[in-house]
């Protein structure tokens, strides 16, 4: 009798060994960035219990898990503030290499709370943006968005854009630094940037009740509130069709949603410069402001009980509410809204951008405004 060896379909080849895990996929990708920080050093981590200041953030954060964890009678899942010390001083240097060590194990040059490498803590509210990209810059400079200083990289491929920007920018008086373009990755965060990058300083948000005094003291009071649009470009574009159309302002809300940045500062074709914005914590408490200040408030809604030809508030002091990109207007928003308004529309398209829908909305207010004048 045969045997195993002179059967019939028999294995010619080994076996496969066993299946390979996913302790070494990757590897390579991880090389130089040192070990994965746990939550109490993260400074964006609602656990973070560092020596260093809190983000408003994570301040924001771990007092939401206070009044969770008090609802349901249980323990705060979060660490102590102050209980650990997560700077670069004594106990800092753990995993750092020793070449790169100064005195008492603190890595050279280095200081601030400890963030693990090839990791970006976000950026404060307050500091100055780089916008990046030749047309992106270019664009910007075109539209005379406010800068600070224009960053080139060392030999970078010169045409007709850059030699635009590089003029455009000493027309306009604004510091041109040649840095190396290590340093502009570095600033950037790696992202593709084509050699040139320009600092934006932060806006400078109008106060909310200023805002509407000033609005009050015009024959026609008329403001205009977004709610929750995240988009920047949106944004500018409302704020565009606001200059065009009469409005004396935009107030935004300060948390989840857009604002004035590069991109807002673009799209608006400088009319950010021209109508004050401002920035409210709560958006219902605001709007509920208006409404005691003797403004009607109008939200637009696709299913609006009145149609936008029959506003009739339209000549008195308005508020025009914008909802967002994809939900519209929140709940709290709408059921603040004296009355919600509908764009008549004679096709099957369910709604308009939140941009383009603000300014039919703004136009048909201010020609129902110049009729009545």
């Amino acid at each position: 009798m045969a045997g195993n060896s002179q059967r019939r379909g028999r294995r010619l080849t080994p076996k496969a060994g066993a299946s390979k895990g996913s302790g070494g996929k990757n590897k390579d990708s991880l090389a130089g960035r040192g070990r994965t920080l746990p939550a109490d050093e993260r400074p964006w981590h609602k656990a973070y219990s560092g020596t260093e200041k809190l983000p408003q953030r994570t301040a924001w954060k771990q007092d939401k898990e206070r009044r969770t964890a008090a609802e349901e009678g249980r323990a705060p899942k979060i660490g102590q503030p102050g209980s650990k010390d997560t700077t670069w001083g004594k106990g800092g240097g753990r995993g750092v290499p020793a070449a790169t060590k100064g005195r008492g194990g603190k890595p050279a040059g280095r200081s601030g709370p400890r963030v693990a490498p090839g990791r970006k803590s976000n950026p404060a509210k307050d500091s100055p943006e780089l916008l990046v990209g030749r047309n992106p810059v270019l664009e910007s400079l075109r539209a005379q968005v406010p800068a600070t200083a224009l960053y080139t990289a060392q030999g970078i491929d010169i045409d007709d854009r850059v030699n635009e920007i590089i003029r455009t920018a000493a027309d306009r008086g604004i510091a041109i630094l040649e840095i190396s373009r290590a340093e502009l990755d570095r600033m950037t965060g790696g992202v593709l940037h084509q050699g040139v990058g320009l600092q934006v300083p932060p806006f400078a948000y109008e106060p909310f009740e200023d805002l509407m005094a000033a609005a009050l003291e015009q024959a026609a009071p008329l403001l205009v509130a977004l709610d929750g649009v995240t988009d920047p470009r949106n944004l500018g574009a409302v704020i565009r069709s606001a200059a065009a159309f009469g409005a004396q302002g935009v107030f935004v809300p300060e948390r989840r949603a857009a604002g004035i940045t590069a991109t807002a500062w673009r799209t608006s074709a400088g009319a950010a410069a021209r109508v004050p914005v401002a920035q409210v914590t709560n958006l219902t408490r605001s709007l509920k402001a208006c409404k005691d200040a003797g403004f009607i408030v109008v939200g637009l809604d696709a299913d609006g009980q009145t149609d936008l030809y029959d506003l009739e508030a339209a000549v008195g002091p308005l508020v025009v509410v914008v909802g967002s990109e994809g939900r519209g207007l929140s709940r709290l928003v709408g059921e603040t809204c004296d009355l919600t308004v509908s764009i008549p529309m004679v096709s099957d398209v369910e709604s308009l951008n939140a941009s383009v829908a603000a300014a039919v909305t703004l136009a048909e207010v201010a020609r129902r405004r110049s009729v009545e004048a």
